[in-house]
Parts: C-alpha cells; structure tokens; sequence
C-alpha cells in the first residue's frame, strides 16, 4: 500500500510538471522614448524635422514599418515591438507669451513625468530653455535639435565639446554667409542687405548671428538695417520702406506674426504678401525656398533631427554618457533655388550659380500639409515656363 502511495504521487508529480508549461523568457523592455516639439503640427520646420526623427527611428529599428509612422503621425503616440514613442507639443510660435508658456511648460512636465521616458528628445530652442531647464541633471537622458548658433545659452550645457550634465545634442549654424554668398551669385549686383524677421525666440537669434558676422566683415554685402517685430502691419511697412534703400533681405524668419486682432499670420499668407510686393532678391532658410522664397543654403531639418535620434541611440544602446558626448551641427544641406522667384525677379539660372536643388513655386501645397513631412525636389533640369505647383 506504501508502494501504491509512492507511486501515485510519482505520477501526480510528473503530471503536473508537464502540465504547466514554463513562463515565457521576458524580452528586453520597451524603451520609452518621448519628444517634446516646441511648435504645432502644421509648422514647417516641424513637418520637416518630424521626417527625419522618424526616419532615424525607422533606421534603427524602434519603428517595425512605415504604418507604425502614420499612426504616430496621426496620433502623436504609437506602440511598436521595441518603443513606447509619444510626442508632446508646446505650440510656442502661437502660444508665445510668458503667461501663455509657462502654463505649457507646467503642463508638458506633468505628462512628461507621467510617461517616464527612457530618453527625452527636445525639438528646438522653446522645448530646450522651459523644458529641458525641468529636467537638467536628472537620471533621464536628454538630447535636443534646432538650437539656434549656441548650444551653451541655455544652460544645458557647459561647453559644445563636453556637456557636463545629462543633456547633449545637435545645433544650427544657420549658414547665414554661405546664404548671402549663394545670392550673390544669384544676383552679383547687390551690395546692401536688411534683415528682415519676427520677433521669436528663433528669429532673434537669427538676426544676432547675421548682426554678428556682419561686425566681424565676413558678409559678402553689408548689412544696412533690420526689422523685428510680431506685428504684421509693422513688419509688412518695413519691408515695403526697405525694399527702396536696400539691394537684398535676409529673411529670417515669420512664423510669429500676428494681424491687428492678435491672430497669428499663417506662414503661406505671409510668404504670400512678401511674394507679391517686394520686387528685390532675398536669402531666407530652406523651409522658405519651398514656400517660394528665393534661395538658401539649407540647414536641415530633417538632418539636425536624424543627427540627434543617432545620439540617442548611442546613449540607449551602447551606453553612451552625454556629459562627456560633444554636441554637434550637420553639415550644410543642398543650395536651394525657388525657380518661380527667380522668374518673378527676372533672375536667369545656369549651371555656373552652383544650384543643386531646384524648388518650382509653392511647394507646400494643401495635400503636403496633411502629411506627415515635407518630400524634398532634386533636380538636374527646370523649365522656367512651367507656372503650375507639382
């Protein structure tokens, strides 16, 4: 009977052992990345730096597919078989008093503690001083783009070449000379220019890196004069009196503008205005070009957000320390030619100018602005007839 007894328990023990299967291995978790963009979804350069941040994650593998990238696109967060990825955004460019962002800033940093990131990427110079100033010297990494000329200025960071805190990234040099020198050749008679911008975060430090090299007489042309302002009608009569003193603009920026009601000017009714009454050539930014400014050597969105998804994951990854991991700006991008600017000022293109990307009208049209980015035009060949958007 004793036998009878071992026996039964030998084999309610073994069915038991083959009964319930053994718990699954556990994967690495899923890191937990979260971006917090500085403008609104429509913004140009935000399209165009969402195209690169996404196309490095794809890269690299936090995204599975390109319809893990629409969902993000059309909801701002998306599950993936490696990441939880969220975006937060600030909308400083029409929220841009100090009131209107500090309740911003106090809300991200609520959802951003509620997310609990792995890794924090912050999408320009707004995003950076309120948001990142949160988060300085916590566990959290932090890797930012887009800051304008000097990626010191706003704390975050000791020196470019060795950070000293747990925030690192990649920053704009603006190519402000190579620019003007691009016009130049576009229009070899110009030797005056006013600077003609808003009066944001951006546009600021924009003018003060123009304003900066002119002093040192590094510019091809001099600098006569410069308008900032948010106001539309002050910005719109300042160009108008200037355009009759000066052979060129840099136009700097205008994503700030607001009419007579405090409405903020969307980008197109400006570029609009500017296309129809100012009769003198312009060097702008890239995302301009594509609105039909005339010319820019382009320093790219989508690079300065490639660049900085790239750091990250040498910090998730391999482990990397961004106190000791140099800050960093991309090379410049192609130089732009809008060809219906061109046409308008009476400008003849040639292979001489050094063109490499030739941009047709405003290419931003409405079905563009329901994307998630903006497709770049490469192109050996123009026609200088053509009228319609492509």
């Amino acid at each position: 009977m004793n036998g009878g007894k071992v026996f039964l328990a030998l084999f309610l023990g073994l069915s038991l052992t083959t009964a319930v299967p053994a718990a699954p291995a556990k994967g690495p978790a899923k890191k937990r990345i979260l971006l917090v963009s500085s403008y609104h979804p429509e913004h140009l350069w935000s399209r165009e730096t969402n195209e690169g941040f996404c196309a490095a994650l794809l890269k690299y593998g936090y995204f599975d597919n390109r319809e893990q990238i629409a969902e993000y696109g059309a909801n701002d967060t998306v599950e993936t078989s490696r990441a939880v990825i969220k975006k937060l955004w600030m909308d400083s460019k029409r929220k841009a008093t100090k009131a209107e962002l500090t309740k911003t800033t106090l809300t991200v940093a609520v959802s951003v503690r509620e997310f609990r990131p792995d890794i924090i990427f912050l999408g320009d110079d707004e995003a950076g001083n309120y948001i990142g100033n949160q988060f300085l010297d916590t566990k959290i990494p932090v890797v930012f783009w887009g800051f304008n000329n000097n990626p010191v200025k706003y704390g975050l960071v000791d020196t470019a070449e060795r950070p000293g805190h747990n925030v690192t990234g990649v920053y704009q040099s603006g190519y402000y000379r190579e620019s003007l020198q691009f016009l130049k050749k576009l229009a070899p008679n110009i030797t005056t220019f006013a600077i003609l911008t808003d009066d944001s975060p951006s546009g600021r430090a924009h003018q003060k890196g123009i304003e900066f090299l002119s002093r040192q007489g590094v510019l091809p042309v001099k600098l006569i004069e410069s308008v900032a302002t948010n106001d539309f009608e002050r910005w719109k009569s300042g160009a108008l009196k200037l355009q009759k003193k000066v052979g060129a603009f840099f136009v700097a920026e205008y994503s700030s503008l607001k009419d007579d009601k405090g409405n903020t000017v969307s980008n197109r009714d400006v570029a609009r205005w500017y296309r129809e009454n100012i009769r003198i050539p312009e060097a702008t930014l890239g995302v301009f070009v594509k609105q039909g400014l005339l010319c820019a050597v382009d320093d790219s969105g989508y690079s300065q957000a490639f660049e900085a998804v790239s750091i990250g994951r040498d910090i998730l990854e391999k482990g990397a320390n961004p106190s000791t991991y140099p800050t960093r700006t991309p090379k410049h991008g192609a130089h732009m030619v809008n060809v219906r600017r061109a046409k308008a000022l009476a400008i003849e293109l040639t292979e001489k100018m050094g063109i490499e990307e030739y941009v047709e009208g405003d290419t931003l049209t409405p079905t563009e602005l329901s994307g998630t980015g903006m497709k770049k035009r490469h192109s050996k060949t123009i026609n200088l007839d053509r009228d319609e958007h492509r």
